[in-house]
């Protein structure tokens, strides 16, 4: 049997884990002993344990054959006798190890995707270059897994024929793939790469639970049936195949997502698809702040972002033991978005993370004891002023009377239907709830009115801030976050915090015509949220007696207004200096005077 293309190309790409620019010094006196019995001889895996258990070590000779090879100081190469052979990495040779493994970057993996959004442009939809990536990476993953299972069976005693049986089982797997739809076996015969990759797909859907109706939707053979597309995927495949994945980190990896959904929002937007800046999830989750042991629900999830952002927060706050107590739930009713979604938190390796499919305001999918499930933090950026669902509507959703207590909204906008469904998601001990929202809502009358008079009155609200302008990529208007809490501390009772963000923005590095928000300006609200104190000209605290007799008005300018700075003018110098200038003005008269008299 010959080697398999992933064992005869696994050698090429593989990455430098934790290593540095030099070997740990366990491992480099076991590479010293294989370099002094070897030297640049070929040699079997087997020949290689046999030396390396003669060198007694609480490691075993599988672990240390392991580590070497991951680090790229082995090559490997079919043996003339259907067996591998191996060759030691020679000093003179380390630079160019290091120097390959140096070049697989955050930068690296930018440059590629940008090269395939060069070549897709408008053409044809982003949605497939993520797909590409997120199969490139389960590919790659399932060869280094597969390495790692075949040594361990060859150190356990298994013929190499059963080694190689053995480390093809799905139960050591990620995903479970056919062997005959790695990347490498699909990318050979180009004239079938369209019937391959949806062959791939629908098998990945099929013995896979977690992506069933999640890959599966992407028809590769419909989206090639033009001769333009077939080249481009063909392109797209050979862009893909010049790196290995398995390597690289899920921050950088879900950083190269990120990238491609952000570079193609300006242009999807315009398609009435919706990309919330991570900027502004940085601000919604930092004002909530998760904490481990705790569950955060985002009920119309997109793409993933405001999950993402929390799970980060907390690793990054916390560590990477305590993130693993946070539990996620989502759910979003686009199936392609849906799709998205799940194929990002992958990418981001967030693998312990419940996402639904569905019509949240009509179905909620997540239940406990026969009524809705509730959870500690729950966040959003819902569809703004999404119309459709009115009296008639809602009253034939599940869980209407609980969930919409406080009144019907509009036909015309469902933005208080789903921010009464998000505070009844919330627990009544520590709920706390943010939601990105079209400023609108504050302050329109009618059955809007009705709704915000209820929660003010059951003083449910916490916090409103006005956002700045221009920084969603569908709308210029400026939208505001409302914070929710069912359970205020003392001193925040009867009380709402209103921030008027409105000018700490900076311009967008990337898109000329929008704004972000800077590290400093969700630094500056942040804090003040967290203090709950006055800011002259930025933040005030309002009593609810004072909203009530505003009419229930949460416009924010109506409490605070940004402090506008007026110049001093003194004006008996700026009465001399415009006598000054008057007389400067009668002397160039008078010369022209005597121009026009001169040509007469």
């Amino acid at each position: 049997m010959t080697a398999l293309p992933y064992q005869r190309l696994y050698m090429r790409m593989i990455h430098i884990t934790s290593m540095g620019t030099e070997l740990p010094e366990w491992l480099k006196s076991k590479y010293s002993l294989l370099q002094n019995k070897f030297g640049k001889k070929g040699f079997s895996y087997e020949q290689a344990v046999k030396i390396l258990k003669e060198d007694k070590d609480e490691k075993t000779a599988a672990t240390v054959f392991s580590e070497l090879e991951k680090a790229g100081f082995i090559k490997i190469k079919a043996g003339s006798t259907n067996k591998n052979l191996y060759k030691l990495k020679q000093r003179e040779e380390w630079k160019e190890i290091f120097s390959v493994n140096q070049k697989m970057t955050r930068n690296t993996i930018e440059s590629i995707l940008k090269k395939a959004a060069d070549l897709i442009r408008t053409r044809v939809d982003y949605k497939f270059i993520l797909i590409l990536l997120f199969y490139k990476r389960i590919s790659d993953k399932w060869e280094l897994e597969y390495e790692k299972e075949y040594r361990k069976a060859l150190a356990e005693g298994l013929s190499e024929e059963r080694a190689k049986e053995e480390a093809k089982n799905y139960r050591f797997h990620t995903f479970d793939l056919p062997e005959e739809f790695l990347w490498e076996n699909i990318r050979k015969d180009v004239s079938k790469l369209p019937e391959n990759f949806s062959k791939a797909l629908k098998a990945l859907g099929e013995r896979n639970k977690d992506l069933k109706d999640v890959v599966d939707r992407t028809d590769f053979i419909e989206f090639t049936t033009s001769t333009e597309n077939a080249e481009i995927l063909r392109q797209l495949v050979e862009l893909f195949s010049e790196k290995k994945l398995h390597h690289v980190s899920p921050d950088i990896l879900g950083d190269a997502y990120e990238w491609v959904l952000r570079y193609f929002a300006p242009t999807k937007a315009k398609e009435g698809e919706v990309y919330t800046p991570r900027e502004v999830i940085k601000l919604l989750v930092e004002v909530l702040d998760p904490d481990p042991g705790e569950s955060v629900y985002d009920p119309c999830c997109g793409s993933g972002g405001m999950l993402i952002t929390s799970y980060n927060h907390v690793k990054e706050e916390h560590g990477k033991e305590e993130v693993k107590k946070l539990f996620l739930y989502g759910q979003e009713a686009n199936p392609m978005t849906y799709t998205l979604c799940k194929m990002n938190l992958y990418i981001h390796d967030i693998i312990d993370v419940n996402i639904q499919g569905g019509d949240t305001l009509l179905y909620p999918k997540f239940l406990e004891d026969n009524t809705l499930k509730e959870f500690d933090m729950v966040i959003a950026n819902p569809p703004w002023n999404q119309d459709g669902f009115g009296k008639d509507t809602l009253r034939k959703a599940n869980f209407w009377k609980k969930r919409f207590r406080y009144g019907f909204p509009p036909n015309q906008s469902a933005d208080w239907a789903w921010m009464q469904h998000m505070i009844t998601s919330a627990r009544d001990k520590n709920g706390r709830v943010g939601v990105v929202i079209d400023n609108g809502c504050l302050f329109r009358g009618g059955k809007e009115k009705r709704i915000r008079t209820k929660v003010l009155e059951r003083d449910l609200i916490e916090c409103v801030i006005l956002l700045p302008e221009k920084l969603f990529y569908n709308t210029g208007a400026p939208g505001a976050i409302i914070v929710f809490n069912k359970n205020k501390s003392q001193e925040r009772k009867g009380k709402v915090l209103f921030i008027n963000a409105s000018e700490e923005y900076e311009q967008h590095p990337d898109v000329r015509k929008l704004n972000r928000l800077g590290e400093e300006h969700i630094s500056k609200i942040v804090e003040v949220y967290k203090r709950f104190e006055d800011e002259k000209g930025f933040a005030r605290i309002v009593a609810l007696d004072e909203i009530k007799d505003n009419d229930h008005n949460l416009n924010i300018p109506l409490y605070v207004f940004p402090e506008v700075e007026v110049e001093e003018i003194d004006i008996n110098r700026e009465w001399a200096e415009l006598r000054e200038i008057g007389g400067e003005i009668e002397q160039i008269e008078k010369q022209i005077e005597e121009y026009l008299k001169v040509l007469e």
